[in-house]
C-alpha cells in the first residue's frame, strides 16, 4: 500500500509482482480492490499496479468538479511517476473510457490496452441510427442521477447495479463491503455525470493509436456496450475482440480465471 502525488492529487496505489508494468483502471463506484480476484494470476508474470481513481475510497477528493481528462492525466502521471512506461493498461467500464482517452492523448506511455464495455454513449448520440440506443441508456442514468442529486446514495447505488450494471436483484447478492464501497463513492459518480465529456470518446485520436488493443464484452450485458465497442473497433488500427459468456459487466469479478486467461497473453505479447 502506497501513495503517489500526480496531477495535483494524492492517489492510493498498490503494486504486486515483478516484470513488465500493467496498470488496472477500475470503473465508477468501485476502487482498486475490485481487481483482487485477478491480481494474483497476473502477478505471477508481471508487475501489477492497482489504484483508486481520484475521489474514490483512499485517494484524495479535491471536492471540485472533475473531468475525464483529469482522470486520464492522473493515469499518465501514475505511469510516469512509477517508471512503468510503456505500460499495458486495462480499464473496466468507466475505467475503459479513461484508458481509451489516454491511448488517444499519450500513446507513447502505452504498449497495449484492454477495454471492457466502456459506457461511451456520447458517440452513439452522434449517429442517427444509434441515437435511440444512446438515448435509452441516458434515460436510465437519469433516474440514478436524480437519486444522487437528492443525496440518496444507497438507493442510487442499488438502482445503478440492478438496472445498468449487473441486472435485477444483483445488489442484494453483492458482498456487504462492496455495497459499502459503492455507497461511499456515489458522490464521485455524480461528479462524473456532471462532466459533459465523460461518456464521449475521441475516435479520431484513437485512430492514431497503433499498438494492440483488446476490446471485450459479455453476451449478457446491455447491447449498448457492443455498439460502442463496434465504433471503437473501427477506429483502432490493431483491435481484437473477445466475448465472455454469462460474465456480465465485470468478468474480472464473475469469471476471474477466464479473465486472466484472456488478458495475460496480451499483456505478455
Amino acid at each position: 500500500m502506497a501513495e503517489i502525488r500526480v496531477n495535483g492529487v494524492a492517489l492510493h496505489y498498490e503494486t504486486r509482482g515483478e516484470g513488465p508494468g500493467v496498470v488496472l483502471v477500475h470503473g465508477s463506484w468501485s476502487d482498486g480492490d475490485s481487481w483482487a480476484r485477478v491480481v494474483p494470476g497476473l502477478a505471477e508474470s508481471v508487475a501489477v499496479v492497482t489504484y483508486d481513481r481520484r475521489g474514490h475510497s483512499r485517494s484524495e477528493d479535491l471536492l471540485t468538479q472533475g473531468s475525464v481528462y483529469e482522470d486520464a492525466a492522473d493515469l499518465a502521471g501514475l505511469i510516469q511517476g512509477l517508471g512503468l512506461a510503456p505500460a499495458f493498461v486495462y480499464g473496466d467500464s468507466y475505467g475503459a473510457l479513461v484508458t481509451l482517452r489516454l491511448a488517444a492523448a499519450r500513446p507513447d506511455l502505452i504498449r497495449g490496452i484492454g477495454a471492457h464495455e466502456p459506457p461511451g454513449s456520447g458517440i452513439l448520440l452522434a449517429d442517427p441510427d444509434l441515437r435511440p440506443i444512446g438515448t435509452a441508456f441516458a434515460d436510465r442514468i437519469a433516474a440514478v442521477r436524480e437519486l444522487l442529486e437528492q443525496a440518496e446514495s444507497a438507493a442510487a447505488a442499488e438502482l445503478y447495479v440492478d438496472s445498468l450494471a449487473f441486472g435485477p436483484g444483483a445488489w442484494e447478492q453483492l458482498p456487504a463491503p462492496i455495497r459499502h464501497t459503492y455507497i461511499r463513492n456515489a458522490p464521485t459518480y455524480l461528479d462524473e455525470l456532471r462532466d459533459p465529456d465523460a461518456l464521449d470518446l475521441d475516435l479520431t485520436g484513437l485512430a492514431r493509436y497503433t499498438e494492440p488493443a483488446l476490446l471485450t464484452q459479455s453476451d449478457d450485458s446491455a447491447p449498448m456496450f457492443g455498439e460502442v465497442l463496434d465504433l471503437v473497433d473501427l477506429a483502432l488500427p490493431k483491435a481484437e475482440r473477445h466475448v465472455y459468456t454469462g460474465a456480465g459487466h465485470a468478468p474480472h469479478l464473475s469469471q476471474p480465471e477466464e479473465w486472466v486467461r484472456v488478458v495475460l497473453p496480451r499483456v505478455l505479447a
